[in-house]
């Protein structure tokens, strides 16, 4: 028997994330005026800083060019500042302004309380879902994935 796309966790998994993010994308333009991939930026700058862009870039798995040239848009927006490292002339710090944490707060409360809402489905609850138990195991599938590395 032939395994079909359909049938490949690694590919549901995939899509999965692609709808969530297509859908996030959505609801944050509507009620906060910004991308997915702003609010990526903004929520991994609020965990890290104040942080470099080399480093943000590493944990965006971006280069640091494409990190560097979003900055001036999020910075347009009142979200963040850049600065000077006091220490090392050349690195740029990037920090949250508090219209950025807010937004940051805000949206991520919203998106997590749409995402968790979804758990009462009774489709889910028909298969003794356990939504705590689902996060456990996607983060010890996070860090298998990352002790695996990078070819």
């Amino acid at each position: 028997m032939t395994i079909g796309v359909a049938d490949r966790i690694s590919f549901t998994l995939q899509e999965l994330v692609s709808v969530l993010d297509a859908h996030a994308d959505v609801r944050l333009r509507a009620a906060y005026g910004l991308s997915i991939g702003d609010f990526i930026y903004l929520a991994t700058i609020d965990d890290l800083q104040p942080v470099d862009i080399t480093t943000l870039a590493g944990c965006l798995n971006l280069s640091k060019a494409a990190v560097s040239k979003r900055m001036p848009i999020l910075a347009g927006a009142g979200w963040i500042t850049t600065s000077a490292d006091p220490d090392h002339g050349r690195r740029v710090i990037v920090t949250l302004t508090e219209r950025g944490a807010t937004v940051v707060r805000d949206a991520g409360d919203d998106l997590d309380g749409e995402v968790t809402g979804l758990f009462s489905d009774p489709r889910l609850q028909d298969d003794g879902f356990d939504p705590v138990a689902l996060n456990r195991h996607l983060e010890t599938l996070i860090a298998l994935v990352r002790e695996k590395g990078t070819p």
